[in-house]
């Protein structure tokens, strides 16, 4: 009895110091976090990564099926091509004679292969056309506005562009270096029209113009004027102005400059 009475205490003891340890050795997961003060380093945050979307990778395609209300202008401009090129990759003597289901060459014969046996274009004596100068990258374009008037209506989906104010006659300057593969009225709704191809990537429109400055296979450097403002096929004096990249519609303020 006194032996167990003497070794009372000394479990008791051990016990108390047996858990004293095991607390000693709590994991840290468990541990409160330490609130950052004034004086703690603040990481900077990750960089933003620029938004990708399908139409950049998505491949070009090689031909069209003509659909009902299509127009060879329409489908140029779709497929960032000159209407020109398309009729004579498509032995179209008249440009206005497409139907519905017929498929067209979207991309100039392939080398060796037989191009279709057409008249060529006829060109003013003294004018002949001149390609376009290659840019240093189909990304490498310092765009200016194509005029100065107030922004009327941002780029949506229904618009497709910038819909600029202004004044009849105010210059439409070309917004960036490149060749005129269109101008004209034959496109339902744009008026006078000037399309710019500015290299493989990117094209430029201006609509509802007063009066054309330049023709087609042009070649013009930026901030030249192309065009007078008007109100063709518009309900007032305006110029509608398209960025289309591999022949869909963007957003033109992403390009242009801060005003």
């Amino acid at each position: 009895m006194q032996g167990l009475s003497y070794r009372g205490p000394l479990l008791v003891l051990a016990a108390a110091f047996l858990l004293s340890a095991c607390a000693g050795l709590a994991p840290q997961g468990a541990q409160s976090p330490v609130p950052p003060t004034a004086d703690s380093p603040t990481l900077p945050s990750p960089p933003e990564m620029p938004t990708v979307t399908p139409e950049d990778y998505a491949p070009k395609p090689d031909s069209y099926t003509v659909k009902s209300g299509d127009t060879l202008i329409r489908i140029a401009l779709d497929n960032s091509q000159s209407p020109s090129d398309l009729a004579r990759w498509n032995g179209l003597s008249d440009p206005s004679k497409i139907v519905v289901g017929q498929v067209l060459r979207l991309l100039p014969p392939a080398p060796g292969e037989a191009p279709p046996v057409v008249k060529p274009p006829t060109q003013t004596p003294g004018t002949p056309s001149t390609p376009i100068s290659p840019a240093a990258s189909d990304e490498d374009l310092n765009w200016i506005w194509p005029c100065q008037g107030p922004v009327l209506a941002s780029f949506n989906p229904t618009i497709k562009g910038l819909e600029i104010g202004g004044a009849a006659g105010d210059a439409v300057l070309a917004s960036a270096d490149g060749k005129v593969v269109y101008a004209g009225a034959g496109l339902r709704g744009y008026g006078n029209l000037i399309i710019l191809k500015h290299n493989k990537t990117y094209v430029s429109v201006y609509a509802h113009n007063q009066t054309l400055l330049v023709k087609e296979d042009d070649v013009i450097k930026r901030g030249q004027k192309i065009a007078e403002m008007g109100s063709s096929e518009a309900d007032r004096v305006k110029l509608h102005f398209e960025v289309r990249k591999l022949g869909n519609s963007v957003d033109p303020a992403k390009y242009l400059p801060a005003k």
